[in-house]
């Protein structure tokens, strides 16, 4: 006899967080493999909205997988990393045409202003325009303040990173955030510890693998959408079809990066 047995509450279904950065027609080099092109990224919200797919923000899946409460029968997560101008001006239309919600994640120190730390590899969202997104419902989460390797980071500057970043996007929108997403999608039983000390309810990494509520609130898996992103592929991501086998390489990249990072930590004295 198959089924979940009586008395267990069956297990929620995957759900699939895209995982955008630049969007921009001529991105700067070192943001091009992860950015997509406006046209592109028109025409995959047009298919999310076509599957019949609802965008819900960060915060709102974890707070469902928290509570039990109740999601769309379709969720998708549409979230941006770092903060770039791109996403007011092309995605933002285009969301707004669907009735459809995001999470963008900014890198505190990469946006223009005087907490600006420099380092920013293309052309940023202002606070201004920071602002606007969070009106038009945009949940704004946090990505550290200026995006270093968090892992490799010693205590004090670990926990500078997290708090400077929400301390930051609370005194411009008036209100703390309560989702991050860590930089390069690297992090470690401590770094997820100092995020949720920092007072971050959720978090985000990549592992490209769709989300699961056993991964944790702080180990939310996410696909990656680049520009060589084919329409097929676009599409098994939503699905989950083949995800495996599409990510290989990005998969077993990943494992080999974690294993250099905890040796170059054991060697730091860090706690990995």
């Amino acid at each position: 006899m198959s089924g979940t047995p009586a008395g267990t509450a069956a297990a929620p279904s995957p759900v699939p967080i895209l995982m955008y950065h630049a969007v921009a027609s001529d991105p700067a080099p070192a943001t091009l493999g992860l950015s997509v092109t406006p046209e592109a990224f028109a025409a995959q919200m047009d298919e999310v909205a076509a599957r019949g797919f609802t965008p819900v923000t960060t915060a709102a899946l974890a707070t469902a997988w928290r509570t039990g409460a109740e999601l769309p029968a379709r969720p998708v997560l549409v979230t941006f990393d770092d903060g770039y101008e791109g996403v007011h001006r092309h995605a933002l239309p285009v969301l707004a045409k669907h009735s459809f919600v995001s999470t963008v994640f900014v890198t505190t120190g990469w946006l223009p202003g005087r907490h600006a730390t420099g380092g920013a590899l293309d052309a940023m969202l202002s606070w201004e325009q920071v602002r606007e997104l969070a009106a038009a419902g945009t949940e704004i989460g946090g990505h550290s303040h200026s995006h270093p390797q968090l892992d490799q980071l010693d205590a004090g500057r670990l926990r500078f990173e997290a708090l400077r970043c929400r301390e930051l996007v609370g005194e411009e929108l008036g209100t703390a955030p309560g989702s991050f997403a860590y930089p390069y999608g690297y992090s470690s039983r401590r770094v997820r510890t100092t995020v949720r000390e920092a007072g971050f309810a959720q978090a985000l990494a990549v592992g490209n693998a769709l989300a699961r509520r056993r991964q944790g609130p702080y180990a939310l898996e996410r696909v990656t959408v680049r520009r060589s992103t084919t329409p097929e592929q676009f599409g098994r991501l939503l699905e989950g079809g083949s995800v495996a086998r599409d990510f290989a390489v990005d998969r077993a990249l990943t494992k080999g990066y974690a294993l250099a990072r905890r040796a170059r930590g054991a060697v730091r004295g860090h706690w990995i």
